[in-house]
C-alpha cells in the first residue's frame, strides 16, 4: 500500500477567506502541478477557540500517519505556530513544518484597535469583534518555539499592515527570507511557492520537474 499523502494546511488571514488570492493561487499550482499532497484551505471561523479547535482535530487525524505541511498567512501564521506546537505536544516525532508569510506576531495586542462590527472580506458576513475573541487569541501564545528549523519565515519590509521587524524577532532561530519592499499582500507569492515546496518536501519540487 502507498504511503499517505503529506497533508497541507493552508491558514488564512483576519477575515480573509479560501477565496484568497494567495490561498487560490496556491490551489491552483498545488492542482496544475498535480502534487502529492493533500491540500485543506478551510474556512477560519471568527472564534479563535473555535479555530483552534477544527485546525487541531484535522491536523492531528492526518499526522498519524503522514507528515502535516502548515502554510499561515497573517493571522494564519499566529494560528499556524500555536498548532504546529500543539502538533509536537501530541506527537513529539511528527514529521511537522511550518512556512510563515507575513504573520502576525501578538494580534491580541492589535485587536484591541478592531473592537466592534467588522464583516469578511469575502462573504461579507459581519460580526462583533469582543474583548472575548482578543482573550481566545491570546491564549494560543506560544513562548517557546521547540523545532525552530523547522519553521520558514517569509516577510516583506513594505508590509503596510504588520510590522515586519516584529516577525523577524519572534522568528529569529528560524530560516527566514526578507525581501524588500512588497506590502502586506506578499507581492510576488506566486514565484515564490517553489520556495515554499522546497523548504516543506523534496518530493513535492520532484513532483513539479515531472510535471513540467
Amino acid at each position: 500500500m502507498a504511503p499517505a499523502k503529506p497533508l497541507i494546511i493552508y491558514i488564512h488571514g483576519f477575515n480573509s477567506s479560501p477565496a484568497s488570492h494567495k490561498a487560490q493561487t496556491f490551489l491552483n499550482y498545488v492542482q496544475t502541478h498535480d502534487l502529492p499532497c493533500e491540500l485543506w484551505i478551510p474556512e477560519m471561523p471568527v472564534w479563535p477557540g473555535e479555530a483552534a479547535r477544527m485546525l487541531l482535530q484535522r491536523a492531528l487525524e492526518a499526522s498519524i500517519c503522514r507528515p502535516v505541511h502548515i502554510i499561515g498567512s497573517s493571522l494564519g501564521g499566529y494560528y499556524g505556530t500555536w498548532l504546529m506546537e500543539s502538533i509536537l505536544d501530541h506527537c513529539p516525532d511528527c514529521p511537522v513544518k511550518l512556512v510563515l508569510i507575513n504573520p502576525a506576531v501578538r494580534p491580541y495586542d492589535l485587536f484591541e484597535d478592531y473592537l466592534g462590527p467588522q464583516k469578511n472580506y469575502y462573504s461579507d458576513d459581519e460580526y462583533e469583534l469582543t474583548q472575548e475573541h482578543v482573550e481566545q487569541l491570546r491564549h494560543l501564545e506560544i513562548e517557546t518555539l521547540s523545532r525552530p528549523d523547522n519553521i520558514l519565515l517569509l516577510v516583506q519590509t513594505g508590509d503596510e499592515t504588520l510590522d515586519y521587524e516584529q516577525a523577524v524577532a519572534r522568528y529569529a532561530e528560524c530560516p527566514a527570507r526578507i525581501d524588500e519592499g512588497g506590502s502586506h499582500a506578499y507581492d510576488g507569492f506566486e514565484s515564490t511557492i517553489p520556495v515554499i515546496l522546497q523548504f516543506l518536501s523534496a518530493h513535492y519540487v520532484a513532483a513539479v520537474s515531472l510535471s513540467g
